[in-house]
């Protein structure tokens, strides 16, 4: 396998770990000068890949505990292993949420600053609208939000037929009563959340009930933190089955996410980890949208749409979370649709 340097090291050091800069150097037997390999150990350390032990000429590198949220992976050659030649993590993490995640940063300084400028904009941006202006932008958001939301559930509305149906309640001809419900269930649950901004601050189980109970209503879909098994299509990993350690884990989060200061650390949380617990028999997914958006309402940040994500693309991203705890795929999409949400609406 052909290796780019910053891959080359970072192999290097899982087989030889606890190595000096000058160590490392001389035992990768490259072109490479030490200065360059010097470099490429700041910068992998800047991106959570590789921590040090020791300082000044005692100096040591190690792979990171979270080397594994942020390990670059190809995810069109991921994916194209069958479901039963994946060498995955099969079952839930029970360090991931309180060991793992805790205290660390998400986002290198490069990402929170681009996105941070990006937050500027939005809040420039909105002071020069109309609140009849500001109200239509929310509205607009909210109806794609609404539509792709449920799309990457397998909803066949198209976005005008969403729209004809959150605006005028016309229902689309060849479409089913649940997929015009489910639409109009995202509608309430965000004119909710925008309505009590503050609701889920601090985040608890029970608010996380409240607002999934909103998503599901009429759905047939039980409201409740489930007590039984469920599967996951397109992968083998099996979420926990135990009601009372899924609340434990629902728990944790909550602490991790109320604890955490970044606010877009705290959106990605959410997004990530709601989905991966699967508390409920059906619409996590739906929920961890709505609960992200939440909070980045909650705290006067742009809510963001996924408009532009490819539903393919975005259960991709979600099952390499599932499988190897992998955050870097959904981590860009989150960026990407944040911008998208600034530059579009705002």
């Amino acid at each position: 396998m052909k290796y780019n340097k910053s891959e080359e090291i970072i192999e290097f050091i899982k087989e030889n770990p606890s190595l000096s800069s000058k160590q490392i150097h001389d035992g990768l037997k490259s072109e490479y000068g030490y200065a360059t390999v010097k470099r490429i150990l700041t910068k992998l350390i800047s991106e959570n890949l590789v921590q040090t032990i020791g300082q000044g000429r005692g100096t040591k590198y190690i792979i990171g505990p979270t080397y594994e949220l942020f390990n670059p992976v190809d995810v069109e050659l991921y994916f194209k292993r069958e479901i039963d030649e994946r060498k995955i993590k099969d079952s839930f993490n029970l360090d991931l949420i309180s060991d793992v995640l805790s205290g660390i940063k998400l986002f290198t300084e490069s990402e929170y600053q681009h996105l941070l400028t990006l937050q500027n904009k939005f809040k420039e941006n909105i002071t020069k609208l109309t609140e009849s202006e500001y109200n239509k932008e929310v509205e607009r958001l909210a109806i794609d939000l609404s539509w792709k939301s449920s799309q990457i559930e397998g909803n066949t509305y198209s976005l005008l037929e969403t729209e004809r149906l959150l605006k005028d309640k016309e229902t689309a001809n060849g479409k089913t009563k649940d997929e015009a419900i489910m639409l109009l269930n995202h509608k309430d649950a965000l004119d909710f959340i925008i309505k009590n901004p503050s609701y889920i601050t601090p985040l608890t189980i029970s608010k996380i009930e409240d607002i999934h109970s909103i998503l599901v209503k009429d759905l047939g879909v039980n409201r409740n933190i489930r007590k039984r098994r469920v599967g996951i299509s397109g992968t083998n990993y099996r979420p926990l089955d135990n009601e009372f350690q899924i609340k434990e884990a629902l728990t944790d989060m909550c602490d991790l996410v109320n604890n955490c200061e970044s606010v877009f650390e705290k959106a990605l949380f959410l997004l990530v980890l709601l989905s991966y617990i699967q508390a409920f028999a059906d619409g996590n997914k739906r929920t961890a949208r709505i609960i992200s958006n939440a909070i980045l309402i909650s705290n006067e940040y742009c809510p963001i749409s996924f408009r532009t994500i490819n539903s393919i693309e975005y259960k991709k991203a979600m099952l390499l979370f599932y499988e190897q705890n992998n955050i870097t795929t959904f981590k860009r999409i989150f960026i990407n649709q944040f911008e998208f949400a600034v530059k579009t609406y705002f």
